[in-house]
């Protein structure tokens, strides 16, 4: 029997609609600029962000000139993300929509991107084909994953511990942050692979200030929060982020400075 896709295509709706990702996001969004340079946006370049979010590589692609679509799960988030291009005076269509499922046609565009976005699309494989199938013969494709064993894919690795078990057959989101992974994914693009590992730096008057945030913004720890504090059990939770957040911990004043590794693949498909 197959995962329930669907289901889990909601689930991750939910938990990107609870807390504020739109306030968590303005932490990422040098990460979203890079991605952006990354396609080479720039005048006349049409780009597409899948699961753009609040638009983050959206915005820093129009403001270098490009012609932008975003598209996401979560109608709250494009709400903030159609605010945000308004405010800036650009206009980018911002569509719900399917990262397994793009509503485009075959070569579409110049670059396509996705910022800790697609990586949450249950079935790998078809997201992947999906980004190749829109971009155009020439196109770049450039996709932003936290890697398993970085700050970000043990947090979620702790978080997960906690809830129920994902169903058999389920591929982890940071699978995408495994350059082997990620090469088997795009092995028949024919496209030229390129692999580099950067860094998001998060700052917080404290480690446990931080975890304060997470819970009133971050969507996983806020469904975890509530799930898990009527049982007794959220304290637990609490206790090991504090942990893996002090072990990355690069301050020595009190303060919270640390690192999350993140692995970015860039897909150069051939010209024709």
């Amino acid at each position: 029997m197959g995962i329930d896709v669907n289901g889990i295509k909601q689930g991750q709706r939910m938990m990107w609609a609870a807390g504020d990702f739109a306030e968590v996001a303005k932490r990422i969004q040098t990460t979203a600029d890079l991605l952006a340079e990354d396609v080479g946006a720039g005048p006349g370049v049409e780009v597409l962000d899948v699961a753009t979010g609040s638009g983050n590589v959206a915005m820093a692609a129009a403001r270098s000139g490009a012609h932008v679509k975003g598209l996401d799960l979560t109608p709250e988030l494009l709400e903030v993300a159609r605010r945000r291009a308004s405010d800036e005076g650009f206009e980018i269509e911002f569509v719900e929509g399917d990262a397994e499922n793009l509503p485009y046609a075959e070569g579409s565009f110049d670059g396509v991107t996705s910022c800790f976005g697609v990586m949450f699309a249950p079935l790998h494989e078809k997201a992947a084909a999906e980004l190749v199938r829109v971009a155009r013969p020439g196109a770049t494709i450039a996709v932003a994953a936290w890697t398993p064993d970085g700050l970000l894919g043990r947090m979620f690795r702790t978080i997960g511990s906690y809830m129920p078990a994902p169903p058999e057959g389920f591929q982890p989101p940071v699978m995408w942050g495994q350059e082997e992974h990620v090469r088997s994914l795009f092995a028949g693009s024919g496209g030229e692979l390129a692999f580099q590992l950067r860094s998001a730096r998060f700052e917080a008057e404290s480690v446990e200030s931080w975890i304060d945030y997470n819970e009133r913004n971050l969507g996983p720890t806020v469904i975890a929060k509530a799930a898990l504090e009527p049982q007794g059990r959220y304290g637990e939770l609490r206790a090991e982020l504090v942990a893996v957040y002090s072990e990355a911990n690069e301050a020595t004043d009190g303060t919270m400075l640390a690192g999350g590794d993140y692995l970015v693949t860039t897909v150069k498909l051939p010209a024709d």
